[in-house]
């Protein structure tokens, strides 16, 4: 005679996860903004004809934030918290994926959130 297996039911897990980009780190969180997805980069290449050429007005690496205009004059205020800001000066030509939130300066992407 076997013994009966104790069912313990599924918890909800409550605690929420910190990304590590807000204590100066590599971002451990994938949401908008933080760390670019594999899937995410795939999408946007897929999609070629939806990149839009820009030109970085502002940036702040302080906080994470970049206004860029595209070529048509449109702005876009951006944050990624893994470094954009670092690396798109401004003056710095970008090419921005409104529809996937990605943006490449040179041949890295960042993924960004609108502000």
């Amino acid at each position: 005679m076997s013994t009966p297996l104790n069912h313990l039911p599924p918890h909800q897990v409550r605690e929420r996860s910190a990304c590590m980009c807000l204590h100066g780190d590599a971002c451990s969180s994938y949401a908008t903004g933080h760390a670019l997805h594999l899937i995410q980069a795939r999408l946007a290449s897929a999609t070629p004809s939806e990149w839009l050429d820009a030109i970085v007005e502002r940036s702040d690496a302080a906080t994470g934030e970049l206004v860029v205009r595209t070529l048509d004059g449109d702005g876009h205020a951006l944050w990624n918290g893994s470094g954009a800001a670092l690396e798109a000066a401004a003056g710095t030509p970008v090419a921005l994926h409104v529809r996937y939130g990605v943006l490449a300066v040179g041949r890295t992407q960042f993924n960004v959130a609108a502000i």
